[in-house]
């Protein structure tokens, strides 16, 4: 008789997670929610943001959003003048064209736990990006920390800027801004004016009118928190001095305030 040879158990333990490659194209996100549209006049997009039905309906019944969430974000480029200027629809929108990318986030137990302990980690949400035909978006990936980066802030929120539309918080239209007094308004992704003068000690109000979150970040200082439509956030410059802003969940939009 032949010896018997015994091989070591195969111990396994909790598997980690880390990379865009953990994510598969979402490839059914149509039958999920839209919950949200977004014409983005920075970047002369128009972008859709779906999310699983039973995602949609835990966070409207007041409960985290759950482990197996994909969170789809669609960018469409839009029609344009021949100025470039995007061309809107009877509905007052952009009109889109084409898909040009998709990126995902997704919220799975473990997620995360490979990175190095400097990582910025958003809980357990990984972040990739694909191509309009499904396919991963190498370039956009090998910088997937800068998702991180950009959604760290708003741990408070389960690191989802659109939460407030998810679970369907966000002020509608009747929160317009007519009536409210504020120093600089926000608008089609603009700062209105983008340059304004201060006086030292004196509160610089921003009033947000668009369909989306903003934050006020200066550079070198201080930031405000997010505010959404029809809120108000204000700084104060205790030093004469020219600054310089941007909105801290869209960083094309710059502004500049003069302090006296």
């Amino acid at each position: 008789m032949k010896p018997i040879l015994l091989l070591p158990a195969v111990v396994f333990s909790t598997l980690a997670f880390a990379g865009p490659d953990k994510i598969k194209f979402p490839s059914d996100y149509l039958k999920g929610t839209l919950y949200q549209t977004l014409d983005r006049h920075d970047n002369k997009q128009y972008r859709e943001l779906y999310a699983p039905a039973d995602a949609v309906e835990a966070v409207r019944k007041g409960k985290p959003i759950p482990y197996g969430t994909t969170l789809t974000l669609v960018q469409w480029s839009v029609e344009q003048d021949g100025n470039g200027v995007p061309v809107k629809g009877a509905d007052g929108r952009f009109v889109k064209k084409d898909i040009i990318g998709i990126t995902v986030m997704e919220k799975r137990e473990g997620y995360g736990t490979d990175y190095p302990a400097d990582w910025p980690r958003n809980g357990e949400w990984e972040y990739a990006a694909f191509t309009a035909d499904g396919r991963p978006n190498e370039k956009a990936n090998a910088n997937n920390k800068a998702c991180f980066t950009c959604h760290l802030p708003h741990a408070k929120q389960d690191f989802v800027i659109s939460l407030a539309k998810l679970n369907n918080t966000f002020p509608g239209q009747q929160a317009a801004v007519k009536g409210l007094k504020g120093d600089v308004n926000i608008a089609s992704f603009a700062f209105l004016p983008a340059k304004i003068n201060a006086s030292v000690g004196k509160p610089l109000t921003f009033i947000n009118s668009d369909d989306t979150p903003h934050q006020i970040a200066v550079t070198n200082g201080p930031k405000t928190n997010v505010f959404l439509r029809g809120q108000r956030a204000s700084l104060t410059f205790d030093k004469p001095g020219e600054y310089n802003y941007i909105c801290g969940l869209h960083p094309s939009m710059k502004g500049v305030v003069e302090v006296k």
